[in-house]
């Protein structure tokens, strides 16, 4: 059996058998890095100073290719299969070591160690992509083909020395992520939104709409689901605010969370969930299944996309729809991006109180322009006012977040959906973040501040839940007076 050393005869072999021409031998060098293998009278020869790390990264790539070609001659696939992750690694570690003796590998304890775990999560990984991965303070990786790479750290986008071997490599790893969720890449398909097994989003885009080799675009989710207290610890928001968004999420109601790319909208989404009753049922609608909600009772609905003959397509409004009928009490859409938003404002308005969803747009104000437009792009023929109507009676609460030019993220607005004057559509600002200037290091300065609003529209909730005197404390709270005494405010959005 595969992974147990035997002396039967009958046994598969594990170890390739050294070929007539060994891989080229390394050897360390003064800085504790291989160099490839000279006669110790020869003097080394002098070569520009940017020469030596291409030659070493070269070589260690053709090094690491003859091992890992041995590696896929000599295991049986479908027995690495059986093991469970820890016991295959030991075991391609063992392997991997025996083909470096047997080939006559030089190099150092630590290049060789890198060399294996390399080649562990080339076979039973993401590749190169493992060491990013593993690291929590990397909100975004960015691959640009076999040879650049960018990851986002703190807000700001820097480019790292991880690469694939070639294009064909990165393509692999693109299609073992995508087919993990029952989705595929190739040239008949060269785009895919999927996910990793942690939520990470992950989109794919592949040759030939990709011209200088496939594009892969991960967002990962931090390992720890983030809660409101820890927004507050990051300067996101206030204690105060962070209250009144509790009790938005426990009195039911309505939220729509606006915001553009990276504003952080479905880790505060995942947040406000926080404040949902364990008794409540709730199901969850997304393209791709990024939601990490920790009430007992969630069903989780995911989108799939059409198969090779164009067909089984199934959308985002086929399960809002058929969410309908499973008698949710909290319907959560992970994005809406189109004409869904018609069936969700339908929910919010017949008995579903308590629904989220998020959107992009950069203001709340924008907000119900981009619900308006994703409406009429289903094609209804509704007059204007009607549609806006249907909003106002939808939709109770926007909270808009933002990424500042600094790179951080900032809960800018808690906004009420009031009514209409005419044909136009009130909003009601309960907190703003107001800009007060920036420190030293670039830093934004500012403040979450009260418009003055003492009993917001959604109060009548608050008292049905007997909230009223924790949302009295937490709106006086958040009030800031001027020299006068006077406090702070605007009223209408």
């Amino acid at each position: 059996m595969f992974g147990k050393r035997s002396n039967d005869p009958q046994a598969p072999k594990r170890i390739a058998q050294p070929q007539a021409q060994p891989a080229p031998a390394m050897r360390p060098t003064e800085s504790g890095k291989a160099a490839s293998a000279t006669p110790a009278s020869a003097p080394p020869k002098p070569e520009p100073e940017a020469q030596p790390q291409r030659r070493h990264s070269e070589e260690c790539y053709d090094v690491k290719t003859t091992v890992f070609n041995a590696l896929i001659d000599t295991i049986d696939l479908t027995q690495l299969a059986k093991l469970d992750a820890a016991a295959a690694r030991e075991e391609i570690r063992d392997i991997v070591s025996e083909i470096i003796q047997i080939k006559n590998v030089v190099m150092s304890i630590a290049e060789q160690e890198e060399l294996l775990e390399d080649i562990c999560n080339d076979v039973l990984g993401y590749g190169p992509l493992e060491p990013l991965l593993a690291r929590d303070d990397i909100a975004d990786i960015m691959v640009n083909g076999a040879n650049t790479t960018y990851i986002e750290v703190n807000g700001k986008v820097q480019r790292t020395g991880v690469r694939f071997a070639d294009n064909t490599q990165l393509m692999n790893i693109c299609q073992r992520i995508v087919s993990q969720v029952g989705r595929r890449v190739d040239e008949s398909s060269p785009i895919c939104d999927a996910r990793l097994p942690d939520g990470s989003r992950v989109n794919v885009i592949a040759p030939p709409l990709a011209i200088d080799g496939p594009a892969l675009t991960i967002r990962k989710f931090k390992k720890d689901r983030l809660k409101l207290e820890q927004l507050v610890k990051f300067g996101s928001i206030t204690p105060n605010a962070k209250t009144i968004l509790e009790i938005i999420g426990r009195v039911r109601c309505n939220v729509l969370i606006s915001g553009g790319t990276g504003s952080g909208k479905t880790t505060l989404l995942n947040c406000l969930t926080g404040s949902i009753d364990n008794d409540e049922r709730i199901i969850t609608c997304e393209d791709s299944a990024e939601l990490q909600l920790q009430q007992p009772h969630v069903v989780r609905l995911e989108t799939r996309p059409p198969n090779l003959e164009g067909e089984g397509e199934i959308k985002m409004r086929d399960l809002i729809k058929n969410c309908l009928r499973m008698r949710p009490e909290r319907i959560i859409v992970g994005e809406v991006r189109g004409p869904e938003a018609f069936d969700l404002l339908q929910a919010m308005n017949t008995g579903h109180d308590g629904s989220m969803g998020t959107l992009h747009a950069n203001s709340p104000r924008e907000a119900i322009g981009r619900l308006e437009s994703m409406i009429m792009m289903g094609g209804y023929t509704l007059p204007i006012r009607t549609i806006r109507e249907m909003i106002v009676g939808s939709i109770d609460v926007i909270v808009q977040a933002s990424r500042l030019r600094d790179g951080s993220r900032k809960i800018t607005h808690i906004t009420e959906v009031i009514g209409m004057e005419e044909d136009v559509v009130t909003l009601q600002n309960i907190v703003v973040f107001e800009i007060l200037g920036e420190d030293a290091n670039g830093k934004i300065v500012g403040r979450h501040r009260s418009t003055g609003i003492s009993r917001p529209k959604f109060w009548d909730r608050a008292e049905y839940y007997n909230e009223e005197d924790r949302l009295a404390a937490a709106l006086a709270g958040s009030e800031v007076v001027d020299a006068n005494g006077n406090v702070l405010g605007e009223a209408n959005g």
